[in-house]
């Protein structure tokens, strides 16, 4: 099997030659993973050249907008979907607000919607909120020992009144991977549904291929995917078009403005081809076979979750010798991401996370938007818990640093 080289891809991202970065190791990679060079050469060549209003006939408005239209084209391949089903906004968070505005218009008062308290803040709140306009909220709960959803659970809860399932692909804590495209298809094999998967906390370990998922709505952050900060989402054309136009009337039949209340971020949107094209020189220094994108999204992903989950067998394998901590989600590699939060029984966060700092150590502590899973695994959400998160560009040296820092920190 291939391995991952580690020093080229390294030398795909600016932050490891950077002097003030220098010795320290990163684990707050969920929270917004380091850009590659490519998008920040693209945003850079944006601002220099092209920072005009595109699409208009003069040249230099024509490369503005080819560049943009390069991301729709190049992320669209690699995600295994058309290119006018992808989307772009400031954020998930802000996609996923409308959303909810556009389906509730299409909806009628005691149409019913399920959530779970596994997800994101994002994927919860605003389809929470629309309660209050008199649709019924049902909630799919996690099991508060370990974590998981059970897909068996929705046996009972679908209905001839369901419209939307919201779930995540993965919690930002719990870092189990749900079973996506079985969920999928029992939603579906039960009634005429929506299906919008958060795949924020999955997409940074490898890109997603939802053309065989099957979701209709699928949603991740660039920012947390090596890109700038935005937001990304597909939608299925049938989906698209039955949702109510939610920017200026006069762009409704703008497949690509119709969810935008505001105007599109074009360097931003530009800069995000860099990501392929990031991928595109991974593949071709890894691999020698010609195949579609998808495909090499597809090797790319078993290449980078394989390199992780070697690194995330070594720190769990600590991990699970203290006494002192304990572990949020499942302990084994194979069921999560390198996603782990863990919660100090001896030591307040706050202590553990000052002396990481002081071993120039980067982890992230809290919350992280996720009340809804804390509340459900009853972990306090005032303290929260600690969080290291780490992607395919992290080395083993770093996973050593960071045991020996959290030796330290917990002794």
């Amino acid at each position: 099997m291939t391995q991952l080289d580690s020093k080229f891809i390294r030398s795909q991202f600016p932050a490891f030659e950077e002097p003030s970065l220098n010795g320290w190791g990163f684990f707050e990679n969920a929270g917004g993973s380091y850009p590659c060079q490519q998008v920040i050469d693209r945003l850079n060549k944006f601002y220099r050249q092209t920072k005009v209003q595109p699409y208009y006939n003069y040249p230099t408005a024509q490369k503005a907008g080819a560049a943009m239209d390069d991301a729709y084209r190049c992320l669209a391949a690699y995600l295994n979907v058309s290119e006018y089903e992808v989307h772009f906004g400031p954020s998930t968070t802000q996609n996923l607000y409308v959303l909810a505005h556009a389906f509730r218009e299409i909806w009628n008062e005691g149409d019913e919607i399920i959530l779970c308290n596994q997800d994101h803040e994002a994927n919860a709140g605003f389809w929470q909120r629309l309660e209050k306009t008199g649709i019924v909220i049902k909630e799919w709960c996690i099991d508060p020992e370990t974590g998981l959803l059970n897909p068996d659970d929705l046996n009972t809860m679908l209905s001839e009144k369901t419209r939307l399932l919201a779930f995540p692909h993965c919690s930002n804590i719990i870092g189990h991977t749900n079973p996506v495209a079985n969920i999928v298809a029992k939603a579906k094999a039960a009634t005429d549904i929506c299906v919008v998967v958060d795949g924020v906390a999955h997409a940074p370990h490898g890109l997603p291929d939802i053309g065989s998922l099957g979701a209709d709505i699928y949603l991740f952050s660039i920012y947390k995917t090596w890109g700038p900060h935005l937001g990304l989402m597909t939608i299925k054309k049938e989906i698209m078009e039955q949702l109510p136009n939610q920017g200026h009337s006069f762009n409704a039949h703008s497949r690509r403005k119709k969810m935008l209340p505001a105007g599109p971020d074009h360097a931003q949107i530009a800069a995000t081809a860099g990501v392929a094209e990031y991928l595109d020189a991974v593949y071709q220094h890894h691999f020698s076979k010609t195949v579609s994108q998808a495909e090499k999204g597809r090797q790319l992903k078993t290449l980078f979750q394989t390199h992780e989950r070697k690194l995330l067998t070594k720190l769990l394998e600590w991990l699970r010798q203290r006494d002192d901590i304990d572990i949020v989600g499942p302990d084994k590699p194979t069921l999560r991401t390198s996603t782990v939060a863990v919660i100090p029984k001896r030591k307040s966060i706050d202590e553990v996370c000052t002396v990481l700092a002081e071993k120039k150590l980067m982890v992230g502590q809290g919350s992280f938007y996720s009340v809804r899973p804390l509340e459900g695994m009853h972990i306090p959400v005032d303290t929260g818990v600690l969080r290291m998160s780490f992607l395919h560009y992290t080395i083993e040296d770093e996973i050593d640093q960071l045991i020996d820092g959290l030796t330290a920190a917990l002794d």
